[in-house]
């Protein structure tokens, strides 16, 4: 995944799109969605934008999905929603 299209994604987050919509518009990409507090903190979100982190995920043309520090190998983003400070 390159930083262009990173880039892309994190704008339609940023203007609040939901994984239909992502989907929609990124048809080669795999979207999934949690809460931040259910992501590993060996894992470092590849974007942060206005609420959400997105971490790369690999394997969405296999059998299993998994987290990835690596963009080269980044089929997918997983779109988790940070906690509010309140």
């Amino acid at each position: 995944m390159d930083a262009a299209l990173l880039a892309r994604v994190g704008e339609a987050v940023r203007r609040d799109a939901g994984l239909a919509a992502l989907r929609a518009g990124f048809p080669g990409l795999h979207f999934s969605e949690c809460s931040d507090d259910d992501v590993s903190p060996r894992y470092r979100p590849a974007l942060t934008v206005d609420g959400y982190a997105l971490y790369l995920v690999s394997g969405a043309s296999g059998h299993c999905l998994e987290m990835s520090n690596d963009p080269a190998a980044a089929t997918g983003l997983l779109i988790a929603r940070l906690a509010d400070d309140e």
